[in-house]
């Protein structure tokens, strides 16, 4: 088990210790569940009344923090940043993957294997499909035809790369994601019946990008599904064909991008946001949760609602709508006093 002084912790953070520096740390843990031994920290300022509540021997805060504590306090730039850094040195290691195919792997003989690459129990690795130098499928991971995986990507049980999709450097598939699944795209005669449409196209990673569990990533109907450089999608997110997602942007659990929508650089769609098709995003573009965005943002707005509006003017009518039950009753109280002042006019006439 590793071990750290607060002091240490601190000199590695680029902190100061405000109190006893020297116990030693074990473990990290939030505020409620630490105990004696564990690191901790306070980033959302709504859990500062914790701090003075913690077991912790040591809490990572921010420079500005001014709230009692029963332990040290480190005072960092950033203790959210810190903390990730900090946590690291407690975690198990990560599973080692000796390179090398295991005997039950099915790998095409014109597969192209890169250098110290793993292919895991009942992978499938189709003719004309490439793995990138120490690439690591850990298991029953399907890579379909022609499809290109980057050096250096870990792509997690059960995971799906349909034929012709393309993976950067450094990506990370969580299990049960599928990549290039056929888009939605159905042609509809007279009669209502539907006849599908071709999904010739593509889907087309970036490099250092994250795709959570369960997370599905539409091929193109012609063209490319386009999912930018460092891009970090959660769990059960959903990407229509033909959607283009810029760099660094972070779509969180339950989103649903429809077909053909570009969503900007360092865009930020909170969990269970919608986003109508053939629309974009701006660049910067903050949409709070269960928003609804049905058509264009303009770069740098923070967004909610349905349909999505600029958030200070969502929360105006939620507040307004709150007060609805009030001013229903004061309306019937107003109602009741005309028709008293109605009677009384009638009974002088």
């Amino acid at each position: 088990m590793s071990t750290i002084t607060v002091a240490k912790v601190a000199e590695e953070c680029g902190g100061e210790v405000d109190g006893d520096a020297s116990p030693v740390l074990r473990s990290v843990a939030g505020l409620r569940e630490a105990t004696e031994g564990d690191l901790s920290f306070l980033a959302n300022p709504k859990y500062a009344p914790l701090v003075a509540e913690t077991k912790a021997s040591a809490v990572l805060v921010s420079k500005e923090y001014d709230g009692p504590a029963p332990c040290a306090l480190i005072r960092v730039a950033n203790p959210d940043a810190a903390f990730a850094d900090i946590a690291q040195r407690f975690a198990a290691p990560a599973p080692a993957y000796a390179p090398g195919v295991h005997p039950s792997a099915v790998v095409a003989e014109d597969a192209v294997l890169g250098r110290d690459v793993y292919i895991g129990p009942l992978c499938v690795v189709e003719p004309g499909a490439s793995i990138g130098d120490r690439s690591v499928l850990v298991a029953q991971v399907y890579v379909g035809h022609g499809a290109r995986l980057g050096e250096d990507n870990r792509i997690y049980s059960h995971v799906t790369v349909r034929e012709g999709c393309i993976t950067g450097a450094r990506v990370i598939v969580h299990s049960s994601a599928v990549i290039g699944s056929d888009g939605f795209g159905y042609s509809v005669d007279e009669q209502g019946v539907r006849t599908k449409i071709p999904q010739i196209g593509i889907v087309e990673i970036g490099d250092d990008v994250e795709i959570g569990a369960a997370t599905t990533i539409d091929r193109a109907r012609f063209g490319r599904t386009v999912i930018g450089n460092g891009v970090k999608i959660d769990n059960l997110a959903q990407i229509a064909h033909n959607v283009v997602i810029g760099d660094h942007a972070v779509i969180v659990s339950q989103v649903g991008i429809s077909g053909s929508t570009v969503i900007g650089r360092k865009a930020i769609l909170a969990g269970q946001t919608g986003v109508a098709g053939h629309i974009v995003v701006g660049d910067g573009v903050i949409a709070e949760g269960r928003s609804g965005i049905t058509k264009d943002v303009p770069a740098g707005q923070i967004i909610y609602g349905y349909p999505a509006m600029p958030a200070k003017q969502a929360a105006r009518i939620n507040a307004h709508v709150q007060r609805l039950p009030k001013l229903k009753q004061k309306v019937a109280e107003l109602e009741a006093r005309l028709k008293e002042l109605e009677a009384d006019v009638g009974d002088t006439q």
